[in-house]
Order: C-alpha cells, then sequence, then structure tokens
C-alpha cells in the first residue's frame, strides 16, 4: 500500500540488518548489557546527553523509559550489536514520531570507544534512513545536536544533513547546564542523494 498521502504507519518489533551491525529491539537485559558496553568510557560516551548516564541503574531506567514510550508510539529504540561477535556495542533510536505529518528524529545514539570512528555509525544511519525513507515513506528525517559539540555537528553534515538553525536555551542537562541545540534534516527529495553519498562511503571503509 502507498503511503505517500498517509499517515505514517509504523509496526514494531524492527530488525535492521547490515553487512557489520544489526539494530535489534530493545529489550529489559540490554541495560546490562550496555552498562558493560559503556562503564569504562562513559564519561566520553556521554558527554553530551543531557540526562544522567553514571551508574548501571541510570541504564536500567533508560530502559525502562524507552520502552514506555515505544508503548505510547513515541520511539522505537535499538541496540546496536556488531554481527561477528554478537556483541552489544550502543543504542540508537527513532524518536519524536509525528505520524501525521510523517516526521522522525534519529538520536540518543552512542558507540562504545572501540567501535568510535569504523563505519558502524554510518551503518547504523543508513539502515535507519533507509527504513524511514524507503519503507515508511517519511517526507523528512531530523537530527539534532548540543551546539557544543561540533564533532557531532561535523558527523551530521558529513551524512548529507542540512543545518536548519539553533533552538536558544532548548534543555536544561541533568547537570543544570542550559544547552542549545542545533536541528538539522534531510528531506525525502534528497534521499537518493544522501543514499548514494552514504553508500559509497561504506564500500570505501571507514576514513
Amino acid at each position: 500500500m502507498s503511503l505517500t498521502t498517509s499517515a505514517l504507519h509504523i509496526e514494531t518489533p524492527i530488525t535492521l540488518e547490515g553487512s557489520v551491525i544489526r539494530l535489534e529491539p530493545i529489550r529489559r537485559e540490554h541495560a546490562q548489557l550496555f552498562w558493560q558496553a559503556a562503564k569504562d568510557g562513559r564519561e566520553d560516551i556521554f558527554r553530551w546527553i543531557p540526562y544522567r548516564m553514571k551508574t548501571s541503574e541510570d541504564f536500567e531506567r533508560l530502559i525502562e523509559k524507552a520502552l514506555g514510550e515505544q508503548q505510547r508510539g513515541e520511539s522505537v529504540v535499538f541496540a546496536t550489536v556488531e554481527r561477528k561477535s554478537r556483541q552489544v556495542i550502543g543504542s540508537t533510536r527513532f524518536m519524536n514520531i509525528d505520524r501525521i505529518n510523517r516526521r522522525v528524529e534519529i538520536g540518543s545514539t552512542w558507540i562504545a570507544p572501540a567501535w568510535q570512528r569504523t563505519g558502524v555509525n554510518t551503518e547504523a544511519k543508513f539502515l535507519m534512513l533507509r527504513h524511514a525513507f524507503e519503507v515508511w515513506q517519511c517526507l523528512r528525517v531530523e537530527l539534532k545536536t548540543d551546539v557544543l559539540n561540533q564533532k557531532s555537528r561535523n558527523a551530521i553534515l558529513r551524512i548529507g544533513a542540512k543545518e536548519e538553525g539553533t533552538l536558544r536555551k532548548h534543555l536544561i542537562t541533568w547537570t543544570g547546564r542550559v544547552r542549545n541545540t542545533v536541528y538539522f534534516s534531510i528531506l525525502d527529495t534528497e534521499w537518493p542523494e544522501v543514499k548514494a553519498r552514504l553508500e559509497a562511503g561504506l564500500a570505501a571503509g571507514p576514513a
């Protein structure tokens, strides 16, 4: 059924398979697997996350919150698994789902240090963008980051997203810092070009 003139029809659970990673549906047992993957590098991994991620209990609360969002249809949350080792190495999600306006956000992404700058994030974004535009028939996919997180801003631009602007005093982080947030987007009309760029990058391997 064509969804070009209708609201998003999102069926869950969703598993997205790539050549290096698998994005699998979040489960409660992922809380401890996330903790094991992230605990040694959590200060760096979650530096820009606006909510507290310090203890294993924080990960358990995160999972419960994510499951609640999924039940309400607000998010689709994944564990990122390296296919070869079957090891959980991070997480990402579709969030702020707007079915009527056929819009979703990709965010809350983190990857354990050993797998950063390996192409894992590129493949995850490719799988999610392809699903959003080609299966759900989204008109728009959004991404956002802390204005101070230049590394993330550069990574989003490399994917092919367009910077749209900054929301000032957008969030109060768990430390009390007031965060400005930069928004980016990719439109359905831009997806073919972005897809070609991502496929070329994945074929070439990590820089």
